[in-house]
């Protein structure tokens, strides 16, 4: 039986930064499948929650399990596209994996969606790699080691006021928001790795989250936006803890640094 706690002198992912090199190339891999799956004509149905998936979800999926298992095969798993396994919550580290993020977007051919995968350690990402296949933008985060957009380091806008701030997220989230100042909207980025992503790059000033993002949609994000100087938390302030019997969180704000302390008052 495999020990729930993987021993770091043996373990060849023991630094966060293997693994993020080969969570870099797993991602881009796995967007190649997905665009091209698009472009050969995928099949897709509705789930029980009645949110899409495609025949490139589970391809992909099932591709990230096969080539992350094999690295490591004492981590956990958990994926949107995979039967939720209980003894994931065993285990130290564990792989947190979204196929598509962004499905709708991806089934009408837009370029807000991305594949994500993270490693999460003790409940917190420790790396992290995102790949949106139609911009080829390739996010890659390590803890305390910084984070990139195609091999550049990134960060978080300067902005410090809600008013102008740009910003992107639910429509009724906005609206409360712009009671405490005129912000500017940004075109709803469908993917949600992706509209954090965007405020790790400094384009957006700050993001919103309904309530209800799971662990797949957020960890790889988490640990980009933090590792470009901003914060993803709840409306309490609170950061995010990942691989809970339950994966799923309350509404969230993610905003650079200095404008931060502010959004949180005005979306509270």
């Amino acid at each position: 039986m495999t020990s729930p706690l993987h021993d770091p002198a043996s373990d060849p992912l023991a630094d966060p930064a293997i693994a993020a090199r080969h969570l870099a190339d797993a991602v881009v891999a796995a967007g190649a499948v997905a665009a091209a799956m698009f472009r050969a004509g995928v099949k897709s149905w509705s789930k029980h929650n009645d949110s899409p998936v495609t025949e490139a979800d589970l391809a992909v999926d099932a591709m990230l399990r096969e080539r992350l298992g094999a690295l490591a095969p004492a981590y956990g798993w958990l994926s949107e596209e995979t039967v939720d396994e209980p003894s994931r919550l065993e285990r130290d580290r564990v792989w947190i994996v979204d196929p598509i993020d962004g499905t709708r977007a991806y089934m009408a051919g837009g370029a807000d969606w991305c594949v994500e995968a993270a490693l999460v350690e003790n409940g917190r990402p420790i790396a992290g790699a995102l790949f949106a296949p139609v911009t080829d933008e390739l996010f890659v985060a390590v803890l305390g080691g910084g984070a990139t957009r195609n091999g550049q380091p990134i960060r978080v806008s300067e902005a410090a006021r809600v008013e102008g701030a740009l910003v992107d997220g639910p429509g009724p989230w906005l609206s409360h928001i712009d009671r405490a100042g005129a912000v500017r909207r940004h075109p709803r980025i469908r993917s949600l790795a992706l509209r954090i992503a965007r405020v790790a790059t400094g384009e957006l000033d700050a993001a919103f989250a309904s309530p209800n993002g799971n662990d797949w949609d957020l960890a790889a994000a988490d640990l980009l936006v933090h590792e470009a100087y901003g914060r993803l938390t709840t409306l309490d302030g609170l950061p995010l803890a990942y691989n809970a019997p339950v994966p799923r969180h309350g509404a969230l704000v993610s905003a650079g640094a200095l404008l931060y302390p502010s959004m949180l008052d005005a979306a509270r």
